[in-house]
């Protein structure tokens, strides 16, 4: 579940330091205050888009930490482990910030990640429905994708739209030999010409940098052979030499710093030089043994020089492009001959075919049973948020083959008894748009293995008896993992097991937000309020108390 939270300079947020509590937790307060701010720098700390607004005004930058318990799941142990990542106490800590100019950066315990690993992270941790997600179930992606992710069929649709996209390239392939077979040949012939003139010059890009140093060498060898004796007279011929010189003038300042240590540290730069100039005699002579003139090997580089130039001029490019030149003909080659025989491409297009039908036949027997409990759940929960007699289907619809599947999926529903199923965008007003909504993320939610899950305004457009049968869903929900809820819905927040009221001051002349975690009298004042606005009299309080089961004093 979710530890902690920390936030720095981020909209109208200078600094908090938030401990979560386990179970179901509100998050209320007055419009505006910030509520959904505190979700929106967790949701960057999970990854989410992030950009120079989000940073308060006048501040360098915006900074978000938040503290998890590492998931017990073993898939999630591997991918911490394939990312270099490791869990520090069983506790997992995402931290991201972002400047002034929009730069945005992201840790995980520490260790430097991309906003793509800290979004893999996060879905393993935390769960957010915004106050609009039931608008997104409205498109038919959304709805497809959902029924996918309740079936647990997201990596057989991923197979299903891949080898759609395998038989479709081999239709196409199929088409285009049908289509320019002569043409095809004559594009064939000249590639082959061409690539057999690149395999006889055998040629890589490595061997370039290799012909130039060897012709340099080559070309320069006289004067090479000229100073390297010349070098080799001066450091180890003769009483002169600058070898024996060293040495013996190394002896000299040993014996007077025998006298006065003083001469120390001239005494060991000179046996270090003494040293040096003897490896550098020694290694001269390894290398002037190895120098020698050879006019005909200079020749044959110049040639392979030449001819690597010509070729690279012919087809114009540079002489490294070459290699890379050839890998494409070759490429567009075996491609070319693979559409040269239009029986064989039918026959691979017809095996594609067979293998997509086959694994989209497993994608529909795997939809319709997650389709069937789907419907009867969101059917049995519209009962109780006030569409008695609604009904709900995730229909399958058969369709021409798509990367999707043999079948459109499309969410139906009746709100009312005696009403024809059609698709919700028809039929569904705002209000029950929204309880519909709320009911397909409280069960899905359910389902998941996210340990903690927020819920960002979803009870918009509902009051009254159904309000309290939200909070009973979320609360139901608290008892297996973190639930947190923005609302406005005092039915909602007294079903919570905690709550924190979020508020504006002035401070400074800047206007900040402040979040306050609630004891029972503070609970007490704050349901009060949400029920009866500014004005809170001793028949609200007592309401109040009533609805989160204490008495007035906040006595349970």
């Amino acid at each position: 579940m979710l530890r902690s939270l920390t936030i720095r300079d981020f909209v109208i947020v200078d600094r908090l330091e938030l401990e979560f509590g386990a179970g179901f937790g509100a998050l209320t307060g007055e419009t505006g205050a910030g509520k959904s701010i505190l979700l929106d720098a967790l949701g960057l700390a999970l990854g989410g888009r992030g950009d120079a607004t989000m940073v308060r005004a006048g501040c360098e930058r915006a900074e978000v930490a938040a503290e998890f318990d590492a998931p017990d799941a073993e898939a999630f142990t591997c991918w911490l482990q394939e990312q270099g990542l490791g869990a520090d106490d069983g506790g997992l800590i995402l931290r991201r910030t972002i400047d002034a100019g929009g730069r945005s950066r992201g840790w995980i315990n520490g260790s430097t990640v991309t906003l793509a690993q800290l979004r893999a992270a996060g879905e393993w941790l935390a769960d957010i429905h915004g106050q609009h997600a039931h608008h997104a179930l409205l498109r038919a992606e959304a709805q497809r994708a959902l029924l996918d992710a309740r079936a647990s069929a997201g990596p057989l649709a991923a197979e299903v739209a891949g080898l759609h996209r395998e038989w479709q390239r081999l239709a196409r392939l199929h088409r285009e030999a049908e289509a320019d077979s002569a043409g095809s040949a004559r594009e064939r012939e000249l590639l082959g010409w061409q690539l057999r003139e690149l395999e006889e010059l055998a040629f890589d890009a490595g061997e370039w940098d290799e012909l130039n140093a060897e012709h340099s060498r080559l070309g320069h060898a006289a004067g090479l052979i000229e100073g390297a004796d010349e070098t080799l007279a001066a450091l180890g011929e003769g009483d002169l030499a600058l070898c024996s010189s060293l040495r013996h003038l190394g002896g000299r300042i040993a014996a007077l710093a025998g006298y006065d240590p003083g001469l120390g540290d001239v005494r060991e730069l000179l046996t270090a030089a003494a040293i040096q100039a003897d490896e550098a005699l020694h290694a001269l002579r390894r290398y002037r043994d190895r120098l020698e003139l050879d006019p005909l090997r200079l020749r044959a580089v110049e040639a392979r020089i030449a001819a690597v130039l010509d070729t690279a001029r012919k087809y114009r490019v540079a002489p490294h492009e070459l290699p890379e030149l050839q890998r494409q003909w070759q490429l567009r080659l075996e491609t070319l001959e693979a559409t040269a025989d239009p029986a064989r491409l039918a026959a691979a297009e017809a095996g594609a075919r067979r293998a997509f039908e086959d694994a989209a036949g497993r994608l529909t027997a795997a939809r319709q049973p997650a389709a069937q409990r789907l419907s009867a759940e969101i059917t049995a929960a519209m009962q109780t948020l006030a569409m008695a007699g609604g009904r709900f289907e995730v229909a399958l619809r058969p369709c021409e083959p798509t990367a999707h599947g043999l079948e459109v999926v499309e969410f139906q529903v009746a709100a009312n008894a005696g009403q024809a199923l059609h698709g919700m965008a028809k039929v569904a007003s705002g209000g029950e748009l929204s309880r519909i909504g709320l009911a397909i993320q409280v069960m899905v939610s359910r389902d998941s293995a996210v340990p903690t899950l927020i819920f960002d305004e979803v009870d918009v457009g509902i009051g009254g008896r159904v309000a309290e049968i939200v909070g009973t869903l979320l609360a139901r929900l608290g008892r297996d993992r973190q639930v947190l809820c923005v609302t406005h819905l005092p039915q909602v927040a007294a079903r919570a097991d905690w709550q924190w009221r979020i508020a504006k001051l002035e401070r400074g002349g800047e206007t900040l937000s402040e979040v306050t975690p609630l004891d029972a009298d503070g609970r007490i004042d704050e349901i009060a309020r949400m029920l009866g606005g500014v004005k809170i009299t001793a028949t609200t309080r007592e309401h109040a108390a009533e609805m989160l089961g204490r008495d007035a004093s906040g006595r349970a």
